[in-house]
């Protein structure tokens, strides 16, 4: 088949040269965008007398025709074409003859490339931000369920102040409203219009860009031709917010895989978001988290495949840049997959709250409470510390905790303890005693949980 750029050359290539210069099996799914962007040109065109109105009607009928076709299954896709754009174009040639022709006027595959994977991946922000709105949701609610349920709060993975389940999941909302609004930052920066910067010097037709910016949904235009076709920006700033986003997904991953496990028994995961074994019938796997912390590197390396790509070239476009597709379309592919499984996944998690509180018992994580109610008595911090730490060892020789203590244990230590004490190292006490902003109290944890509601309505 002869290739519509035949002419400097006889444009017969090797079949083998063609199947790795082809795009088309994986740039097709950016037709609707193809053509969207062709209609908006071919109305332009026409505005600006550069072809007749006539002509432009044709082309945008001959256009929309393919779009209902391919939508429809009744055409399918040529994949002995270079690209979707060549595709577009030789249908609507064989269709309307030389007025299909004439779309191509005043543009190049460059910015037209570069205007359907911005009009593209706007389109996925859009669904991504939805889809992590709703996992936020999943994760309030969860919070607003569990926030008075005591569990202990970790460093280092050991055990060592009181919280609620509640406060804990609020983290992850927290993280997650992060990602939403590197979502929307990366979008404003992606809606510029780059068409009419043509293959880098733009045209010598009187074309009018912000026309077809505003048709298309743009806020504005590229304002330099050569950055509008070569800049790929956009696709690596999205990329780094989802593999952010990916690593929030991760640690929540890390954490339920831990939870879930018979030494923990924290949380039970759904019978539908777990697995089985082939030979332990007693097993129940959290295959759905551990499949998300694993893809997790998959996107992170997506993101270096194209900082990679994008590294070394010069202006203004090169065939290296078409590799931005794969890599960016995977790792949109992968976080959408992986928020809806995850959402489902956090929805029907339930807490196991007397194992929680027994942990938060067993890790005496009210030390630091106890030293306090010293401290208020007016003993140094320091030899209250003390105290409290030979407490601690105390219990752990006799197999007891704390709260079970005799005073006249306590009194043996310190003649400051009364029977107060007790309240002062309750685990509820403690927690609901945290009543700085943030805190894990019951108050705190339901403000914070107002305040994500307020932002993502």
């Amino acid at each position: 088949m002869a290739k519509m750029w035949a002419g400097r050359t006889d444009g017969a290539t090797e079949q083998i040269a063609d199947d790795f210069n082809s795009s088309i099996h994986f740039d097709s799914r950016m037709y609707r965008q193809d053509i969207t962007g062709s209609m908006a040109h071919a109305a332009m065109l026409a505005a600006k007398n550069i072809i007749t109105n006539e002509d432009a009607d044709q082309l945008i009928a001959g256009l929309e025709g393919i779009l209902n076709d391919l939508d429809s299954g009744a055409l399918e896709f040529d994949m002995t074409c270079e690209d979707i754009h060549m595709f577009v174009e030789q249908v609507l040639t064989q269709r309307l003859g030389d007025v299909g022709k004439k779309l191509h006027t005043a543009r190049s595959r460059n910015d037209q490339v570069a205007l359907d994977i911005r009009m593209y991946l706007r389109a996925e922000i859009d669904e991504i931000t939805g889809l992590v709105t709703e996992l936020v949701k999943a994760v309030t609610d969860k919070a607003e369920t569990y926030k008075a349920a005591i569990m202990p709060g970790y460093t280092h993975l050991q055990r060592a102040q009181p919280i609620t389940f509640g406060h804990h999941l609020m983290a992850y909302a927290m993280m997650l409203l992060r990602d939403l609004q590197r979502l929307a930052d990366c979008r404003k920066r992606m809606n510029l219009s780059p068409i009419g910067c043509c293959a880098l010097a733009g045209t010598t037709y009187d074309t009018d860009r912000y026309f077809e910016a505003e048709r298309l949904g743009f806020d504005g235009i590229c304002l330099n031709s050569l950055d509008g076709v070569s800049d790929r920006d956009f696709c690596a700033e999205l990329m780094s917010a989802i593999a952010v986003l990916m690593m929030h997904l991760s640690r929540f991953s890390e954490e339920i895989i831990l939870w879930s496990s018979w030494e923990f028994k924290f949380v039970e995961l759904s019978d539908a978001y777990t697995t089985g074994s082939s030979i332990m019938p007693q097993k129940k796997n959290p295959d759905m988290a551990e499949l998300v912390r694993g893809k997790t590197g998959r996107v992170y390396g997506d993101l270096m495949a194209l900082l990679t790509t994008l590294k070394g070239l010069p202006l203004a476009y090169n065939k290296d840049m078409q590799e931005d597709k794969e890599a960016v379309f995977d790792a949109v592919d992968t976080v959408k997959m992986c928020l809806k499984v995850f959402t489902g996944m956090v929805a029907t998690m339930t807490a196991n709250t007397a194992n929680m509180k027994l942990a938060a018992q067993r890790g005496f994580i009210n030390a630091t409470d106890l030293a306090d109610y010293l401290v208020k008595k007016d003993m140094p911090f320091r030899s209250a510390y003390k105290i409290s730490g030979s407490l601690v060892a105390l219990c752990i020789r006799e197999n007891t905790v704390l709260e079970q203590l005799p005073l006249d244990t306590y009194k043996t230590y310190s003649d400051l303890f009364e029977e107060d004490l007790y309240e002062a190292i309750d685990l509820v006490a403690c927690v609901e005693k945290r009543i700085s902003v943030g805190g894990p109290s019951v108050s705190q944890v339901e403000k914070q949980i107002q305040y994500v509601k307020e932002v993502i309505a």
